[in-house]
C-alpha cells in the first residue's frame, strides 16, 4: 500500500495541473466573450470638429427665449451633451426620456438641438416633459458640427473641448460617450482596441 502512495500523489498532481490549465483557458474565453459582447458605443463621424478640438463658440436662444452659450468654458463647470433630435424622428423620441434621466444621473447639462417647426418641437417637449432641458431650434448648430444623421450627440467638457461624439440610439450609446471622456479615448471602440493591444503586448512579454 505504501508503495502505491507515490503513484497516487503523482496522479493528483497531474489532475491538479490539468484543472489549472482548464481554468486558465476558461478565464481567457470569458475575457474574449466579454470583449465581443461589449457595447459598440456611439458610431463616430469624421465630419465636423474633431475630438480634442475646441467646440465652435455659438451664442443661441432657446425655444423658451433664454440665451445659451454652446462652446467655450461652461458657466456651470459641467460637461455639456448636445443631443441633435427631430420631432419627426422615431428613434429620437425613444431616446428623449432616456436623455432626460441621463441628465440628472450623470450631472450633465443636456442641450437638445433641432431644426424643425417650433410648434412640433414644443409639442414634443410637452409630450416627453422636457421643459427642464434647454432646446435650441437652429440649423446653425447642426451646420457647425456637420450633423448629417439623427439622433446625434456631441460631448463637450467644462473647458469647451469636444471629448466624444457620434450617432446614438440607446442609453448604452450615451454612456459610451461618458466612458470615452473618462478613459481619455475619443470613442469606446478606441478604448477597447487599446485594451486588446495592451493585452497582446503583456502576453508577448510573458512569453519572451
Amino acid at each position: 500500500m505504501a508503495s502505491a502512495l507515490p503513484y497516487v500523489i503523482a496522479i493528483q498532481i497531474v489532475i491538479s495541473l490539468a484543472l489549472a490549465v482548464l481554468v486558465f483557458a476558461l478565464a481567457r474565453q470569458v475575457g474574449v466573450l466579454h470583449e465581443r459582447i461589449a457595447p459598440m458605443g456611439a458610431m463616430t463621424s469624421d465630419h465636423g470638429p474633431a475630438v480634442g478640438e475646441l467646440a465652435p463658440p455659438l451664442s443661441m436662444v432657446t425655444l423658451a427665449g433664454e440665451r445659451i452659450e454652446i462652446g467655450g468654458p461652461s458657466a456651470l463647470a459641467r460637461s455639456r451633451l448636445l443631443l441633435f433630435v427631430s420631432a419627426s424622428c422615431p428613434v429620437c423620441k425613444k431616446l428623449l426620456p432616456i436623455a432626460r434621466s441621463f441628465a440628472s444621473a450623470e450631472r450633465l447639462q443636456v442641450v437638445l438641438v433641432g431644426d424643425d417647426e417650433p410648434a412640433g418641437q414644443r409639442a414634443m417637449i410637452e409630450q416627453f416633459q422636457l421643459e427642464q432641458l434647454p432646446y435650441v431650434n437652429s440649423p446653425q448648430v447642426g451646420m457647425a458640427y456637420q450633423v448629417g444623421k439623427l439622433p446625434y450627440a456631441v460631448l463637450i467638457d467644462a473647458q469647451g473641448v469636444i471629448r466624444a461624439k457620434g450617432l446614438v440610439n440607446s442609453r448604452e450609446h450615451l454612456e459610451s460617450l461618458i466612458v470615452a471622456e473618462e478613459s481619455g479615448f475619443g470613442t469606446i471602440q478606441a478604448y477597447l482596441a487599446a485594451r486588446r493591444i495592451a493585452g497582446r503586448d503583456q502576453s508577448e512579454v510573458r512569453h519572451t
